[in-house]
């Protein structure tokens, strides 16, 4: 069998399992070393590799219509984005605040966790660190959106209605990926605090607090963390603030949606790095009362998310 979206390729499934190779050797018979890779080739790699798993058992199967046509946005667009998720959390308000209980409630448990285990370098990367999960966390919060969008009766019970979604497995994988994302900014931020301040823990919470404020190796750990967590941020940010309702949305396969997502961010740089400074300063903002305001900050930038989406991707009527 041939043509595009083909199974079969020279009579061999293209789903088939990969055997492990053993070490290569060159014509003399000597061993080649093998790149080792980044983080950031690594998760692409599982990405890749779990897309087509996913795939491969039906549960996320590659669009086989036209590609996606993604849009250039400017600030504005930005702004009505965020408008609309205010809109939509002031019409949801009472049932949204009840499923966005769970982050204040998680932040204070991880802080107490944190305390509790002799882990305050740990502090900062794991609230920072929510940043990541965030866009599968919103997922029923796009769900909500998208039947609003629709003039369908919503309501707090209809975010589950993912779990029903034909893309679920797909949306499971992504999840699965940033969580990995997430694993692996942890690991980098603790070996950086080795690096730097320690390896020894800090005494108390003001000695950690005044080594980082007042020694050069303090800032040091300030300016490679904030430099790492960027690059981290910046790949979360490129593979999902599409791609997540766009499966929700529509009959895509994973790579489908991530390519996308991808396309949507490479020709919109000035207008993702702007989003990401807003998402990062509103979660900061949201974080400092206790995680209390994380309330009001989730629902409305996972809303204003759904209608980035809209504005990023053209609508299949369109193409």
């Amino acid at each position: 069998m041939s043509g595009r979206g083909s199974p079969v390729i020279d009579g061999k499934s293209r789903f088939a399992p990969r055997v492990a190779a053993g070490p290569r050797t060159n014509g003399s018979g000597g061993l080649i070393m093998e790149h080792i890779r980044n983080p950031l080739e690594w998760s692409w790699d599982q990405l890749r590799h779990t897309g087509r798993a996913a795939e491969s058992v039906g549960r996320a199967r590659e669009y086989r219509h036209a590609r996606p046509e993604v849009r250039r946005i400017g600030i504005a667009d930005l702004k009505d984005a965020l408008v609309r998720g205010f809109s939509d959390f002031g019409a949801y308000r009472t049932d949204v605040i009840f499923l966005c209980l769970f982050y204040p409630l998680a932040g204070l448990i991880l802080a107490r966790v944190t305390f509790g285990q002799d882990m305050l370098p740990m502090l900062f990367p794991l609230a920072s660190g929510f940043a990541l999960l965030g866009p599968v966390a919103a997922v029923g919060l796009y769900e909500m959106s998208r039947r609003r969008e629709r003039g369908l009766p919503t309501n707090w019970a209809d975010a589950f209605k993912v779990l029903g979604s034909p893309s679920f497995g797909a949306i499971a994988v992504l999840g699965l990926l940033l969580m990995t994302i997430f694993v692996l900014w942890l690991v980098a931020a603790w070996i950086i605090y080795q690096v730097t301040l320690g390896p020894e823990l800090p005494a108390s919470l003001s000695a950690f607090v005044k080594d980082v404020f007042t020694t050069n190796d303090g800032w040091a750990m300030i300016g490679l963390g904030v430099g790492v967590g960027f690059l981290f941020a910046a790949l979360v940010l490129t593979i999902s603030v599409v791609s997540f309702p766009m499966l929700l949305d529509r009959d895509v396969g994973l790579i489908t949606a991530v390519r996308t997502s991808i396309r949507a961010a490479a020709a919109n740089p000035g207008a993702m790095a702007t989003w990401g400074m807003i998402v990062a300063g509103s979660l900061v903002i949201g974080s400092i009362p206790l995680f209390l305001g994380l309330i009001i900050v989730v629902p409305v930038l996972g809303h204003a998310t759904w209608h980035l989406y809209r504005k990023l991707v053209a609508s299949e009527r369109a193409f």
